[in-house]
């Protein structure tokens, strides 16, 4: 494995159903005099139960604590690669996997004592998933994913890949500086990770799931999450290999897609997994945005931003992060190849 492979698996720390079942759908208190931005599902004003306290939650998801949210405008799906083109297309933008990273960036946020990597592999890449050919011990992230130069959201497996048939399925290969760049064309912002659970429960205060009480079943996927044994056989049985069509799968209560599973969403919000224990010694937490520092104690030289919802690479036996309260974190010049994000507008920016 070369040491820019090493270190860039490093900076991750990859820690690692939009099904309704009857459910009605929530419209809210939509403010009459405010014209629906296309595309977008009104988010009511209200109050929840953030994170969990369930026994198989990770650390980070504890403890469950009531938090109240503003009313917003939150995009029904995850940005698709056609609408990032258009983005790209206005502005001429090029994504941080499309640009040669410096051994500068690299070292800035490794461990001290990192040997820097040679000069030839400091070019344009992203991490891609690749399936090993058997069953590997899965505390070794190296076995499943590739460093691999040329990968970037328009070919999302590496050159030979593109997009042909893929326009309505999620951009990936997708920074936090990237999905920044295009809310900001967009007139919009990332949502807060409160406002990200809060319309990913869908009205199902505290249910383990955005579907419901009942856990993933192989034999009805309820969401685009991995079929099989995690990480080098995958059934399909929901159809899909990696990313799916949005709107491939019901939508939630409130009207919104693929709120578990497809591909991780960035969020505003830095991350830090230790903020609910502080967080829950208050009664209700207004609006809250985040921490003021995103450090992570095991990763202490990396800043990092969040991310919700699991991707296609969720199952059971590994990552079980498609639930509503389930967090990660990662460095904001990260993307991959399960990686992408929706957009949130306040109210007061809603208007045409």
């Amino acid at each position: 494995m070369s040491r820019l492979r090493i270190v860039i698996l490093l900076l991750l720390g990859v820690g690692a159903f939009g099904v309704s079942y009857g459910l009605t759908r929530l419209a809210g208190s939509r403010p009459e005099s405010a014209s629906v931005p296309d595309g977008m599902a009104w988010i009511p004003p209200g109050e929840f139960w953030m994170g969990t306290d369930a026994k198989d939650a990770w650390k980070d998801e504890k403890p469950a604590h009531r938090v109240r949210v503003e009313g917003f405008w939150i995009d029904a799906t995850e940005v698709t690669n056609s609408q990032f083109r258009k983005f790209v297309d206005a502005t001429q933008y090029l994504t941080t996997a499309e640009r040669a990273p410096t051994a500068e960036e690299i070292l800035a946020q490794s461990p001290p004592g990192t040997p820097a990597p040679p000069p030839e592999l400091l070019v344009p890449g992203s991490l891609v998933f690749t399936p090993p050919e058997y069953p590997v011990p899965l505390d070794d992230v190296s076995q499943w994913w590739t460093w691999t130069p040329g990968a970037n959201w328009r070919h999302p497996e590496g050159p030979g890949s593109d997009l042909a048939n893929r326009e309505d399925h999620p951009v990936v290969h997708i920074s936090w500086d990237d999905a920044v760049a295009y809310a900001k064309w967009a007139g919009k912002r990332l949502p807060t990770e409160a406002e990200w659970e809060y319309a990913a429960r869908g009205g199902l205060d505290r249910a383990p799931y955005v579907w419901g009480h009942e856990p993933p079943d192989d034999a009805r996927p309820p969401a685009n999450l991995w079929t099989g044994t995690f990480p080098n056989r995958n059934t399909s049985a929901d159809g899909f290999v990696r990313t799916a069509p949005v709107k491939s799968f019901p939508a939630n209560g409130y009207g919104l897609y693929d709120m578990a599973g497809n591909v991780w969403e960035w969020c505003a919000d830095r991350y830090d997994p230790d903020l609910y224990a502080r967080r829950s010694q208050t009664d209700v937490t207004l609006s809250p945005s985040g921490p003021e520092s995103g450090r992570n104690s095991s990763r202490p030289f990396m800043t990092q931003r969040s991310q919700r919802g699991g991707s296609f690479l969720c199952n059971d036996s590994y990552c079980s992060r498609y639930r509503p309260s389930a967090r990660h974190g990662c460095t904001p010049d990260t993307g991959m190849s399960h990686v992408g994000f929706r957009c949130v507008k306040s109210l007061v920016t809603a208007g045409p």
